[in-house]
């Protein structure tokens, strides 16, 4: 969720970006363009105002001049004498320019956007009306239609975003429940097999025993119920001994699953201790676990490996099971990732939420070759003395 949230900022910054200096860079290239107009059409004045002097038969001198005239093809121009009469006219529809009302109200049009440059020759004054090139207008209009085009694209990839949020947030409550009836499942079958048991035993038979284990189950009920309470809120961390909530957690869960399976801890140390809350940490074992037990099909080896370094508390989870794909690596704390065929993928997505906003931990894959196995590795801020 929130690699979500920061690829939309970026995404929104990088548009404002893109837009803001697109648009600067325009507009000065506009400014550009336009004393380059300004510039081309004196110009062009000038070689008209030759043209009424020079002698036609200076031919070299008549040929430059009438060049000056022709290069211009983009700045549309009407030429006049004093009293408005159209003399010539340049890059405009010679169609339209014989319309006397089109010609009125182009040249109302460029009085409007350019003082016009007046041609004075023995007396008489002429005028040169002109107006901004189309490709100029084109050009100037061309970064709103690009911030338009940006916003379209913010906008639309808010939408999906927004609809991937949702519908993540859709897979996370469809998730929530799954996870509370699997939690529950495990203790609750649990007492109804020991019920079971109490009633096929003889009168008299000494139940201390199944007592004790239905009472084992009555307060794994009430630390499922005390785990879901805790989650969106800040749990209080305490001091404890890893290596002892490790074995109590295995012990737990050694007895309810298939004798097939190993568990086996290592330490050097097992009076290293961590800054931990025990019933969402004992929840992150048991799903990292139960993910390996389903991959090794209830059969195989788990060991935990326990070890440190100067700031945190190394704790290895292996199974011999059937591994991660190597693609499938950076997904698997995702909300929805499943490896198994009637799985919703919570566990593990949880794990992390609990290792790392809630312990200030990390929780991720150290290694995985498939058909070998998998070692999910937690790091714990270990208690330093």
């Amino acid at each position: 969720m929130q690699d979500k949230r920061t690829w939309k900022i970026l995404l929104l910054i990088g548009a404002i970006t893109f837009g803001f200096w697109s648009l600067v860079y325009t507009n000065k290239l506009v400014r550009t363009l336009q004393r380059e107009e300004t510039k081309k059409i004196k110009q062009y004045a000038e070689a008209l105002k030759l043209q009424l002097t020079i002698d036609e038969e200076n031919q070299d001198a008549f040929n430059f001049i009438k060049d000056i005239i022709k290069n211009n093809e983009t700045i549309p121009v009407i030429y006049t004498d004093d009293k408005g009469n159209l003399i010539d006219f340049v890059n405009i529809d010679p169609e339209k320019i014989k319309d006397p009302a089109y010609f009125k109200e182009k040249l109302e049009d460029m009085k409007a956007t350019h003082t016009p440059i007046v041609i004075e020759f023995e007396g008489m004054k002429n005028y040169i009306y002109y107006e901004t090139s189309t490709i100029l207008n084109l050009l100037s209009i061309y970064p709103y239609v690009q911030l338009i085009i940006i916003s379209l694209f913010i906008f639309v990839s808010y939408l999906a975003f927004n609809s991937s949020r949702k519908s993540e947030q859709n897979r996370i409550w469809v998730g929530m429940a799954k996870e509370t009836a699997h939690q529950l499942g495990t203790p609750v079958s649990s007492i109804m097999a020991w019920i079971d048991y109490i009633k096929e035993a003889p009168p008299g038979s000494d139940n201390t025993e199944v007592l004790n284990e239905l009472s084992n189950d009555v307060r794994r009920l009430e630390l499922i119920v005390d785990r879901f309470s805790k989650i969106g809120s800040a749990p209080v961390l305490t001091e404890q001994y890893i290596y002892d909530i490790l074995e109590r957690a295995l012990d737990y869960l050694e007895k309810r699953v298939s004798k097939q399976v190993n568990f086996s801890i290592v330490t050097v140390n097992e009076s290293l201790m961590v800054y931990v809350n025990v019933s969402l940490f004992d929840w992150v074992v048991e799903n990292i676990c139960k993910n390996a037990i389903d991959a090794m099909d209830g059969k195989g080896n788990i060991f935990v490996d326990i070890k440190e370094d100067t700031k945190y508390i190394i704790i290895d989870i292996k199974d011999t099971g059937k591994g991660i794909a190597s693609n499938k690596l950076k997904t698997v704390f995702n909300p929805g990732f499943t490896t198994k065929k009637r799985g919703w993928g919570l566990g593990l997505s949880l794990s992390k939420r609990i290792i790392e906003s809630y312990h200030g931990g990390k929780v991720f894959v150290k290694e995985s070759e498939v058909n070998k196995g998998t070692t999910f590795r937690i790091m714990l801020k270990k208690v330093v003395a």
